[in-house]
């Protein structure tokens, strides 16, 4: 290090307080090249260089891979489009409803001497089913009867007197009212001796009933309900479109959830004249055989309405479709070659669906009968890609599916 003194040249005398030390001169220090830092810098830029170097190389062989490179295929189950015949139905959602119901009661007053009915026993038409007492009334009767019979010996004198003109006109009217209302007293005592007597309008079964022997029953009061079960009507509504088509006879097949391994069936009886305006629905009323009991009023049961003619459909397993608010797809499996080697490809269709039954659903249109498409797995696919049928991993559709008792 070199230092340099400096040399101050002034005319100015030097003032008072100042000192020698203010007069010294400093020495000027000159910085200095670092040849270390240079090295430092220039390693760090040739570090970097050379790691752009490798991440290039990197890069394309990356790119270069992903020229080349294939996604592995994908595993599925295949299925094919299949015709077939179906009777086209309309499903519905019904009430089962008696076809005769009525609630038993009591016209009159009576203390309950007798019953005739178990609690939902059958009965048939004009059975006893409660007997009221009748003393009072038949004492009555028997008055009235004695009444009646002296009026009809009166109405028999004086007919024979006036026919000898020993008596007026008015005496023969007189007596002859008198027999009529004698006879009418002995007959509302016959109609209210009879009227607690209560019996079965029709046959049926009797719901549980409300009485005991010697209960006072009032006019009114509720005896039990009896309902005619066979045969049984069941209440559904269709969509105003269904009226095109709809006409009383048409066959119809009720199940219900209480005995899913039976079907009864049936036949439209009556169709609603008028479409309710809230729901634009009509109301329908089928009317089915219940021989053995089984369908109770109030019921809820499924009805379809099937039509007497039989169309051609193609069928697939609902499996198969990809539902989306935009339309309803499958993937159609179609073999691609290249060279000597082919390849089996996933191709989307959208197709427009009809009704479904089972396991399987009609296709309108977007499919062709014979066409091979992806039964299960359709959801992992995209338009193109290549797939591998499994089929020993396909489940069955059918028509009418059972569920397996594990």
């Amino acid at each position: 290090m070199h230092e340099e003194w400096g040399h101050e040249s002034s005319s100015v005398e030097p003032g008072p307080g100042f000192t020698s030390a203010m007069r010294t001169p400093q020495p000027v220090v000159k910085p200095k090249k670092s040849r270390l830092g240079l090295i430092v810098g220039g390693g760090v830029v040739l570090a970097i260089a050379l790691l752009a170097v490798i991440k290039f190389g990197q890069f394309g062989t990356m790119f270069k891979a992903s020229k080349s490179f294939a996604m592995p295929p994908e595993s599925v189950t295949s299925a094919k489009v299949e015709g077939s015949e179906w009777q086209q139905s309309r499903s519905a959602v019904g009430t089962l409803i008696a076809v005769r119901a009525v609630t038993i009661a009591s016209e009159v007053t009576g203390t309950v001497r007798k019953i005739g009915f178990d609690s939902g026993a059958l009965v048939r038409r004009g059975q006893m089913l409660v007997e009221l007492d009748t003393s009072t009334e038949e004492a009555q009767l028997a008055a009235a009867m004695a009444d009646a019979e002296l009026a009809r010996a009166n109405l028999e004198r004086t007919r024979t007197l006036r026919a000898s003109d020993y008596t007026s006109p008015a005496d023969l009217d007189a007596a002859d009212a008198k027999a009529k209302q004698t006879r009418a007293v002995a007959a509302q005592l016959r109609a209210t001796i009879a009227k607690k007597t209560i019996r079965a309008p029709f046959e049926g079964r009797i719901a549980i009933r409300d009485v005991e022997l010697g209960q006072v029953l009032n006019p009114g009061s509720k005896i039990g309900s009896l309902q005619s079960i066979d045969p049984v009507h069941a209440d559904f509504w269709l969509p105003q479109q269904a009226l095109a088509d709809l006409t009383p006879g048409m066959r119809t097949r009720l199940r219900t959830d209480v005995f899913p391994k039976q079907a009864w069936d049936g036949a439209v009886t009556t169709i609603n004249p008028e479409v309710d305006v809230s729901t634009r629905n009509v109301r329908v009323r089928g009317t089915f055989p219940n021989a053995d009991g089984r369908l109770r009023p109030g019921m809820f049961v499924n009805v379809d309405v099937i039509a007497p003619e039989k169309r051609r459909v193609l069928l697939i397993p609902s499996t198969a479709v990809l539902y989306a608010p935009y339309g309803d797809s499958v993937f159609a499996i179609e073999e691609k070659k290249n060279g000597d080697k082919a390849t089996l490809t996933a191709h989307q269709k959208f197709v427009r669906l009809g009704e479904r039954r089972g396991d399987l659903v009609a296709v309108a249109s977007g499919l062709a009968a014979g066409e091979t498409i992806v039964s299960s797995g359709a959801f992992k696919l995209r338009n193109g890609m290549a797939v591998v049928v499994r089929n020993d991993l396909a489940p069955s559709a059918e028509l009418a599916p059972k569920p397996v008792d594990e």
